[in-house]
């Protein structure tokens, strides 16, 4: 895995040392709220860094680790495409962090890995996530009823969006 370097961020291949404030930004409720974690988050953290088949990046800005980024593929020749995870440190929101990190490695999975679609799943009701996503291309695809269980227990919608190659913003 190689560095990319966006305007804002640079995205760094994740490494064991990086659990612990991986682990406390995954703690903060804005964060939890989507990404839960279990009882154990340092072993959820670590789990997500060693997943077969997804690479990990961790988001730094001002040289600090700011969250991760992650991505996997769907291999299948009629079917390739590439899925993307995100979650930043609340305490960075709204700087245009996240749009960056998700355009530098949309720009690296279309241009490097020559996937021709992306897509992510936020949860129907993280408003600020899909504004972010549309911002830099991904359209809604539809709702994904019961998608994930929250929290709470209970099941919450998602919302399925994707990208084709050509329709990256910036």
């Amino acid at each position: 895995m190689a560095t990319l370097q966006g305007e804002k961020v640079t995205l760094r291949p994740a490494i064991a040392s990086d659990v612990t404030e991986l682990v406390r930004i995954r703690s903060t409720p804005e964060v939890l709220r989507w990404w839960r974690g279990g009882e154990d988050m340092a072993a959820s953290v670590a789990e997500d860094l060693a997943e077969e088949g997804t690479e990990t990046f961790v988001i730094e800005h001002d040289g600090r680790v700011a969250g991760a980024i992650q991505w996997h593929a769907e291999d299948e020749p009629d079917y390739r495409h590439a899925g993307i995870d995100i979650y930043l440190d609340p305490a960075v929101h709204g700087r245009g962090l996240g749009a960056d990190a998700i355009r530098t490695l949309a720009r690296h999975l279309i241009v490097d890995q020559g996937h021709h679609r992306l897509v992510i799943d936020p949860a129907a009701d993280n408003s600020a996530a899909i504004r972010c996503y549309s911002n830099v291309g991904f359209r809604p695809v539809g709702v994904m009823r019961d998608y994930e269980r929250g929290l709470d227990g209970t099941w919450h919608d998602g919302l399925l969006m994707d990208l084709i190659a050509d329709e990256l913003i910036g």
